[in-house]
């Protein structure tokens, strides 16, 4: 490894290398969102008089 000092990044390229960061963050944690939605109803949820009632397939 060198000797040399390494010169801190500039503010500026730190933030827009946290923002770069952040966006892909986002994108992920929207598509996984997306993933892990339920496509319909599971059966024990019913639902009655339009109204969604997860106490309805209890006991």
């Amino acid at each position: 490894m060198s000797d040399a000092p390494v010169a801190p990044e500039s503010p500026q390229n730190l933030l827009a290398q946290m923002e770069r960061m952040l966006a892909a963050l986002n994108a992920d944690l929207v598509q996984l969102d997306a993933e892990l939605q339920p496509a319909a109803p599971r059966p024990e949820e019913q639902r009655e008089d339009g109204a969604f009632n997860p106490e309805a397939a209890r006991p």
